[in-house]
């Protein structure tokens, strides 16, 4: 699945074979935006990537789109494999076992338009270093029209395993990791599966952060970012939106999403550093005690979000009991704030 850049590896580079890219999109009824994304891949600036798509069953002219894009591409450039048809998440888990190792690998979302240099910002990035690698970067949000509305936040805070414990903000939909980060996440896939994670991207940022591995978040953004009335997650950036999300904490639901993260973390074969490992094992009694105790457990790891607001609300879950694991029916959401 290797392309022919025509450009010669910079001398700083450490990428494992090349600086292929193996793109990863998740595709469910996708007609009424897929064209649009398709095209804007075969615009980056860096021409060294192939194509997975996992499609979970659409009815309409899905499948149909992304033959008509294959044959516009040099042979084996794309290929569409079946997918589970369990969720987004699970999905883009399966991608990940497809993936081909060696490789950096990017998730793709069907409804977003990808900037010309999306891939090269990224890989400027990721070649930097042999050890696991993991960029993401800031959105352009749009209508369904892809009329720009506004900026996503900039997160300022450190990136580290302490804030993705608690939260997901490096986006699947920017995501970018090198092969050493790569397999890292195939090695995981499985047991995140078992679990049914419902986040594929939070997952993915505790996995690469607890291994230690080299986190950006860049300010430059990297895609149009379409809100429908389909997307999987909403804006994070209105008043509504941050106050839904601080509602999601006390509901329940997050304290199951916690709980199923957690274990899918201590199932997997990943070389966490020992500070991240005893974090991770200390995180288990955040699950469990007693609302203060919980809270008083939270100020002791040193657990932050990247709001002073966020982290508030957090303790304020905590002490009310709502970060225990509940009964609350799946659901194909994460906090994102």
């Amino acid at each position: 699945m290797r392309g022919n850049t025509g450009i010669p590896t910079p001398n700083r580079a450490v990428m494992s074979r090349s600086e292929h890219v193996t793109l990863l999109l998740a595709s469910y009824q996708g007609e009424a935006y897929l064209k649009q994304q398709l095209t804007s891949l075969a615009a980056q600036s860096h021409p060294d990537w192939s194509l997975i798509v996992g499609d979970d069953g659409s009815r309409d002219r899905t499948a149909a789109i992304v033959q008509e894009f294959a044959a516009t591409q040099p042979a084996g450039r794309v290929t569409m494999i079946k997918g589970p048809q369990a969720g987004a998440t699970q999905n883009f888990l399966n991608l990940l076992e497809a993936a081909p190792s060696g490789t950096a690998i990017a998730f793709c979302d069907q409804d977003d338009v990808w900037l010309p240099h999306k891939l090269e910002h990224a890989l400027e990035f990721l070649r930097k270093t042999e050890r696991p690698a993991h960029y993401a970067a800031r959105t352009i949000i749009c209508d369904s029209n892809m009329t720009p509305l506004t900026h996503s936040r900039r997160f300022t805070r450190p990136l580290g395993f302490r804030n993705a414990s608690v939260q997901a903000c490096m986006a699947g939909n920017t995501s970018v990791f090198n092969p050493a980060a790569a397999e890292l996440l195939k090695a995981a896939a499985p047991a995140a599966r078992a679990m049914r994670i419902l986040s594929h991207d939070w997952w993915a940022y505790q996995i690469t952060s607890g291994a230690g591995a080299a986190l950006y978040h860049d300010p430059r953004p990297a895609l149009y970012y379409r809100q429908h009335g389909r997307s999987e997650v909403g804006r994070n950036d209105t008043l509504r939106a941050m106050a839904a999300r601080a509602v999601t904490l006390f509901a329940g639901d997050f304290g199951e999403w916690l709980a199923r993260n957690h274990q899918a973390l201590r199932d997997a074969p990943i070389p966490f550093t020992s500070e991240n490992r005893h974090l991770l094992d200390r995180f288990e009694d955040v699950l469990i005690m007693p609302g203060p105790k919980a809270a008083r457990q939270i100020g002791r790891l040193g657990l932050y979000r990247q709001t002073r607001a966020g982290t508030v609300a957090l303790i304020g879950a905590a002490l009310a009991g709502r970060l225990r694991a509940g009964s609350s029916e799946d659901h194909e959401k994460h906090c994102h704030d």
